[in-house]
């Protein structure tokens, strides 16, 4: 990241109330009436968290394919209506042609008219234009055949693309229900922890991530060098503007956002849409190596790929945490590394 990126980075951070800094140094209270340590306590937590965002990932992934499948069924909806109306059209000229053969019909043959006629050029011409018809009438009873096959398919493709569509529905309800779920987990566990016991665990978290941070950079597995892309830098640029807006699950802005739905819009503004969740984007985007990282990339976190955050540069990103905090910048080393990827692979 350049040196002035890094400042507007930095400055919209302390603007925001985001940038980490030390928490006063707390005693570290006895273990609770239950006999678990701050650090069971803390592993408790985390795990909760965990959990909560991984349901939240498949509630987006569920959120995402309902979105689509409703496009379907919308477009499937217009084509099934464009085709009766041609359906219609079709059996209208049907009919004509119906009434025109019935007005017109004779027992004599065309052979036999040719026979009889007094003069045969003339006669050879009126069986040019009466095969013309007959064409234009087996057209005409193939477009019908063919409207009617296609108006039927149609059908058939709406009737299952509702079907798939109310099936989301009603898995994107389960899965907020599990997330809801979670959510209360957590909440109870917060609920019953006395004040010295979260400031002991906000403690123990941060020194945590201080010790990995230290680690990470001595092993010297980072390198700076790498400028962004022009759409890395828009997509940073970006995500710096929603420092300090809350984390909501589901979320993707422009007033709140959970971690996939900060990444996803931040690139879909830069001009590079990539997929909705944290578990998609590492799937399908191309992969870097962390001594290769530049600003913009997605670092991906946890063995189930749950939580994804944006290289900033420097050893930091920013991200969209979990519910209760905020979008701030954080150490890249805050949970634990699984991988990179780079939603611009291509670009210069």
């Amino acid at each position: 990241m350049s040196g002035r990126l890094l400042r507007l980075v930095c400055t919209a951070a302390v603007a925001a109330g985001s940038v980490l800094a030390p928490l006063p140094a707390t005693a570290v209270p006895a273990p609770d009436p239950g006999g678990r340590t701050v650090a069971e306590q803390l592993t408790d937590l985390q795990r909760l968290y965990r959990e909560a965002e991984k349901a939240t990932e498949t509630y987006d992934a569920t959120a995402e394919k309902l979105k689509k499948q409703r496009a379907e069924v919308d477009r499937l909806d217009r084509a099934l209506a464009r085709a009766r109306l041609s359906l219609q059209d079709s059996r209208g000229a049907a009919g004509r042609l119906a009434r025109q053969q019935y007005q017109g019909s004779t027992d004599i043959s065309p052979y036999v008219r040719l026979l009889l006629a007094r003069d045969p050029q003339q006669a050879l011409d009126q069986g040019h234009v009466i095969g013309r018809l007959a064409r234009e009438r087996a057209e005409t009873v193939g477009r019908l055949t063919g409207t009617e096959q296609r108006a039927d398919a149609l059908a058939r493709s709406a009737r299952k693309a509702l079907d798939r569509q109310l099936s989301l529905a009603a898995r994107q309800k389960k899965d907020r229900d599990e997330v809801r779920g979670r959510l209360k987990k957590v909440e109870e566990l917060l609920a019953s922890l006395t004040p010295e016991q979260l400031s002991a665990l906000a403690e123990l978290e941060k020194n945590g991530v201080e010790t990995a941070q230290r680690k990470l950079l001595a092993s010297g597995a980072l390198d700076d060098d790498r400028p962004p892309s022009p759409e890395g830098d828009r997509a940073v640029r970006y995500a710096v503007r929603q420092l300090g807006k809350p984390y909501r699950w589901g979320a993707e802005g422009p007033t709140s956002y959970d971690c996939s739905g900060l990444t996803s819009q931040a690139w879909d503004r830069a001009g590079t849409p990539i997929p909705r969740t944290s578990q998609q984007q590492w799937a399908q985007l191309p992969r870097v190596p962390l001594d290769q990282l530049r600003p913009g990339d997605l670092v991906i976190y946890f063995p189930e790929a749950t939580h994804v955050a944006m290289y900033l540069g420097h050893g930091v990103m920013i991200q969209a945490p979990r519910t209760g905090e905020k979008i701030k910048v954080s150490p890249i080393a805050s949970y634990p590394i699984l991988g990179a990827v780079r939603p611009d692979a291509r670009g210069a």
